[in-house]
């Protein structure tokens, strides 16, 4: 395995300058191509980016993280500084490499979420995150569309595709929709003017047999109906934008109405396979939803983030307008590969301890 700093020639002042802070570390890794169906999806991956709108070879970064495996919350033994687990990679230190100077990044990384364990769910798994400055999410959903076709075309030479018995074309426009018209799609009978209505939506939830807690918001309710009645029916390849801001700590407002962000996930087979935003460039924003983000952690809420003060420090020294997106390669291997399981997908998949 090699590791090293990538830094190219003619490295703009600004970018030393943070990188003298702390603000831009660079760790590489190469990765291995493990199986067959993983490895084709990768490699297929890169070469679709070869026809670049978003990804620009000549400008482009590949940042594919060092991780260190430490228990959650483990005290290094040379830093002396508790770390956790890479979850949430895009913050640290792709966002801090657009900060730098870089317009293009990208990175296939694992990840580690304690999330349970599904045909959908692993604790580990491999993500796709590519950055993109003077971009937004119309852009992204743009090329994931096209990314998509264009993996078709590279693995089967079709944009035809089977899975689990169930016929997908991809030449077919992929649909798009709001999370709130996802809900009154599936929900008949439900009030379209009272989906901000926490008391109307709590009302709904506990119709549905869903938890709510105290400190819930519409925009943590809309969810929650969301996922309980939409998502399995997302089966063609469909495009849901319009998150609220809530649910939505890293994203931008969106100018007319500041409910929601500008911000969607892509869902094909009744399961998200990607995730994309325009990214909050406004410190003082960012750091108002971080805690925000805190207060819904210490209420109980798991998937509430902590605050991060240096990526709030990054956005002092200003980001440019940005699109960030976050592919789950896991998935898409499956789809390409009419796997049913995810953990067909991975070499070494968590199982329980044998017993005797």
């Amino acid at each position: 395995m090699h590791r090293g700093a990538i830094l190219p020639v003619g490295i703009k002042p600004e970018a030393k300058k943070l990188i003298s802070l702390g603000v831009l570390r660079v760790h590489t890794q190469r990765s291995a191509r493990l199986g067959n169906g993983v490895g084709a999806v990768v490699e297929a991956v890169e070469d679709v980016g070869e026809d670049r709108e978003i990804d620009d070879r000549k400008d482009e970064v590949e940042d594919r993280g060092d991780v260190t495996l430490v228990p959650v919350g483990g005290l290094t033994g040379h830093l002396h500084v508790w770390l956790r687990l890479h979850d949430h990679p895009e913050a640290r230190p792709h966002k801090r490499l657009v900060v730098g100077g870089f317009e293009r990044v990208y990175e296939i990384n694992r990840n580690f979420r304690n999330e349970g364990l599904s045909t959908r769910h692993n604790p580990e798994f491999t993500m796709l995150e590519l950055y993109l400055a003077y971009g937004d999410y119309r852009d992204l959903m743009d090329w994931v569309e096209k990314a998509l076709r264009g993996l078709a075309d590279a693995i089967h030479g079709s944009k035809e595709i089977v899975y689990q018995g169930r016929n997908y074309d991809l030449a077919v426009p992929f649909r798009r929709l709001t999370v709130e018209q996802a809900i009154i799609a599936n929900n008949p009978g439900i009030d379209p003017l009272s989906l901000r209505d926490v008391t109307y939506l709590r009302t709904v939830c506990e119709k549905l047999g869903l938890p709510v807690n105290q400190h819930d918001g519409p925009g943590k309710l809309q969810m929650n109906i969301f996922d309980e009645t939409a998502e399995h029916t997302l089966i063609d390849p469909t495009f849901v934008h319009a998150y609220p801001a809530e649910v939505s700590p890293l994203s931008r407002a969106n100018d007319a109405d500041p409910f929601l962000t500008d911000r969607f996930e892509f869902f094909m087979s009744g399961r998200e396979l990607a995730n994309g935003f325009s990214e909050l460039n406004d410190p003082e924003d960012q750091a108002a939803r971080f805690r925000a983000q805190v207060a819904r952690k210490d209420s109980g809420d798991k998937e509430a983030m902590f605050y991060d003060a240096d990526y709030v420090r990054a956005l002092e020294y200003g980001m440019p307008p940005t699109a960030g997106l976050g592919v789950g390669i896991d998935r898409l291997v499956m789809f390409f590969t009419d796997s049913p399981s995810i953990r067909d997908v991975i070499l070494f998949p968590h199982m329980r301890p044998e017993t005797d």
